[in-house]
């Protein structure tokens, strides 16, 4: 943290004249934490007394929130009311558009942990949504928060927000979207009219020496299908390693949660993977300067992996890997190779700026990478998309808007054959991220869905 002292932003100016005017005391040290959404970590003394604070901001332009920042806080603020482990919310920011709330101690995975440690720490957390799926509705009603118009859909008002958001952006064609929006319409989830306060965006928490400290991120938390909550934390599975998932289910119908619905779950799981891609790619279509575009892109390419890869477990078939093309440096590759370098052995002090320098690496290297392959990956897909179409394309753009209109117009005929050509495409472009056995191009699959007992939901 640094000590503040003097305020060198407008936005610093209105966090500390906010929080010593409402919560008394005086900040002592501020600082903006350094990743692509406006967040500030305060210190507060108030006589004597250090109060840890976080100032939650909203998101970046071009990247709207599927539910007001205000709802977040409200949600949040039941949560913690009706006792469940989030952080205290204080209060709303009208100059900022934040609110400010507990900073959770702790960290958000595992390391340092045994195994054993790690699965304490899952059983209380998988206890803590069983115990928010069993709270009254009431007090989120009376504090606005959303659910749907009948208890029948409240396994589809989460997505139905990605999908309006999206589209009233949509600012290019997505033939992978509309394919699997498309698929999830015509199979979706029955919620059996189960209801309950949800996080939906679950699978974030702190934990201290093996001990839950708070369930975090609640900004897509509403009334809906609790079978949501199990299915999300199988994604971030693939970085967090939470453990066997249906031992996780059957810890949460030991604390009192809901009979799973592994069906549901798992058409939950295939929604949820489509989040990132629905959130970001209108913004990633066109960013702007302040934007984090490549950990957003590597988001997208990550999950929409997960996606394909769900709908192939869901369908039964099998996917082919496609052979990717040998690396053509361009003539600018020796000028690439002088930007990396550059970027990387820039050394500064400030976190923020040093945070927005790996963003520039990261982009440099995925420029290089698209200059060496990029043409050949191009040329792939577009030949992949003479059978179906029975043409090729001119180039990746008509090439996208044939395959959207295709996907439109299909309704479900060609489901296996798109499922497989969609996985070469995104194979493909995954590979542009990064140079070779980087972090950016590895792919890690989320697991499989195995035989869960059938119980009476």
């Amino acid at each position: 943290m640094t000590v503040v002292t003097q305020e060198d932003s407008a936005e610093t100016t209105v966090v500390v004249e906010w929080v010593e005017r409402e919560l008394g005391g005086r900040v002592t040290a501020l600082e903006r934490q350094a990743r692509w959404r406006p967040t500030w970590f305060v210190d507060v003394d108030r006589d004597g007394e250090n109060l840890a604070l976080v100032v939650r901001g909203e998101r970046g332009a071009g990247i709207p929130l599927q539910f007001p920042l205000r709802h977040e806080m409200s949600f949040q603020r039941v949560m913690h009311e009706q006792g469940i482990r989030v952080p205290r919310v204080y209060g709303w920011i009208d100059e900022l558009t934040a609110y400010v709330m507990d900073h959770a101690e702790g960290r958000p995975d595992f390391e340092g942990l045994t195994t054993e440690q790690r699965d304490a720490v899952m059983r209380d957390y998988m206890a803590e949504l069983a115990r928010l799926h069993r709270l009254p509705l009431e007090p989120f009603i009376e504090a606005g928060i959303e659910r749907a118009p009948t208890p029948a859909e409240s396994g589809r008002l989460g997505m139905r927000r990605f999908e309006e958001v999206w589209r009233a952006g949509k600012n290019a064609p997505n033939p992978l979207l509309e394919f699997m929006l498309g698929w999830l319409k015509r199979n979706p989830v029955d919620s059996r009219g189960r209801e309950s306060a949800i996080v939906w965006d679950s699978g974030q928490l702190h934990q201290k020496d093996g001990r839950l400290i708070a369930l975090l991120d609640v900004e897509i938390g509403h009334i809906g299908d609790p079978m949501m909550d199990l299915a999300a934390p199988r994604m971030r599975d693939t970085v967090l390693h939470f453990g066997d998932f249906n031992k996780l289910y059957e810890e949460y119908e030991r604390a009192g949660g809901y009979p799973v619905d592994i069906d549901a779950v798992q058409l939950h799981h295939i929604a949820f993977t489509l989040s990132n891609e629905l959130a970001f790619r209108n913004s990633l279509n066109d960013p702007s300067p302040d934007s984090d575009y490549m950990t957003n892109l590597h988001w997208c390419s990550e999950t929409n992996l997960h996606a394909i890869e769900a709908l192939a477990e869901r369908l039964g078939i099998e996917l082919e890997a496609p052979e990717l093309p040998d690396a053509a440096p361009s003539r600018a590759a020796v000028a690439h190779r002088q930007l990396i370098g550059m970027l990387r052995n820039t050394v500064v002090d400030d976190d923020y700026t040093r945070y927005r320098l790996r963003v520039a690496f990261r982009l440099a290297r995925y420029l290089q990478r698209e200059s060496e392959i990029g043409a050949a990956i191009e040329n792939a897909d577009l030949d992949d998309l003479v059978p179906l179409l029975g043409y090729r394309p001119r180039n990746w753009q008509d090439g996208d808007a044939a395959l959207e209109q295709f996907v439109l117009d299909d309704d479900g005929r060609h489901d296996e054959e798109l499922c497989r050509l969609f996985y070469r495409r995104l194979l493909r472009h995954k590979a542009t991220l990064g140079p070779p056995g980087s972090a950016m191009v590895a792919h890690h699959v989320c697991q499989p869905f195995t035989e869960y007992p059938v119980r009476n939901p």
